[in-house]
């Protein structure tokens, strides 16, 4: 049995102290300021050659988005979808990890800021998502990257958008995309898994979190489709390469896996690594948080790899 990382427990005791409430017991707007709260514990981030906001058209009015560009031309491009259950994040809450994946991957970063539930319910995140990619592959070269090598990659709910935006691009034919990040993703909507038998409280995002996020995303629609639950997809065959970074004491750790082995057993070349001490959320602790580096670094050697 794996043992939490003493750095995790001291951040879980750090925030218990707090005495914050949970997560699920708030309304929307208070669970978005906690989010941004949190992420600025994170600093201000490591500078980048270039970093600019833009607006993508979209199918519900223009998607805010921030270029992240190291020094050099026609980079390799990575479109990030923010984590947060489809309801919180901003490009503000993953600004610093963003700076942190384009200067050690070396290659340009567009953080996308889709729609939110539940003021914008399934599919309008799915929507804005594959849109923003379609766009950046079209307009890659006004942004300074090669559109030959983009890469699409999320975390929580953003590795969920992650996955569905690879499946929408092979299910449409377009556009091409190299590779696949999915960290921690979010694959399948149900509670019934050992990992959220055994993490449903205690290590940040609880079962009761992910029921009340679920909710305010899909209303009353139940999930089962494969553009809301990956793992459901009847056909993973000719999606890109993925890296998929699950965490041990997380309760989407078994459905990370899951993906990860129903790619494989489609022939996606997949590599899959559980971080065994850490806790869901850790990819964006680098501050806090020494795995967090490590899965980074990871993460960016996998991207320079594939693109």
């Amino acid at each position: 049995m794996a043992t939490l990382d003493p750095q995790a427990r001291a951040l879980l005791d750090q925030m218990a102290a707090m005495g914050g409430a949970p997560l699920s017991s708030m309304p929307v707007e208070g669970a978005r300021q906690l989010m941004n709260a949190l992420a600025s514990m994170q600093g201000a981030g490591e500078a980048v050659a270039h970093v600019e906001d833009i607006r993508i058209p979209g199918p519900g009015g223009d998607i805010p988005a921030r270029l992240y560009r190291p020094a050099g031309d026609a980079l390799p491009l990575l479109v990030y979808f923010h984590g947060g259950g489809w309801v919180i994040g901003s490009l503000e809450s993953h600004d610093a990890l963003c700076r942190t994946l384009a200067n050690a991957a070396g290659c340009a970063v567009l953080s996308i800021d889709y729609r939110l539930a539940p003021e914008h319910r399934y599919p309008a995140a799915a929507d804005d998502c594959y849109a923003a990619t379609v766009w950046a592959v079209a307009n890659a070269r006004a942004l300074g990257t090669d559109p030959a090598r983009v890469a699409i990659g999320g975390d929580s709910a953003g590795g969920n958008l992650t996955a569905v935006t690879a499946l929408r691009a092979c299910d449409q034919g377009t556009p091409a995309l190299r590779f696949q990040l999915l960290v921690y993703p979010v694959t399948d909507h149900r509670y019934d898994t050992a990992s959220y038998r055994e993490n449903a409280e205690g290590y940040l995002l609880s079962r009761t979190d992910m029921v009340w996020f679920w909710d305010h995303y899909l209303g009353t629609n139940d999930g089962t489709e494969p553009y809301a639950s990956p793992l459901r997809a009847t056909n993973l065959a000719g999606l890109p390469p993925a890296l998929v970074i699950t965490a041990g004491f997380d309760p989407l750790r078994d459905e990370g896996e899951a993906y990860a082995e129903r790619l494989k057993k489609a022939g996606i070349p997949v590599t899959l690594t559980r971080y065994d001490g850490m806790i869901h959320g850790f990819f964006g602790m680098g501050a806090q948080l020494d795995e967090a580096k490590r899965a980074i670094g990871q993460a960016a050697t996998a991207l320079r790899a594939a693109l």
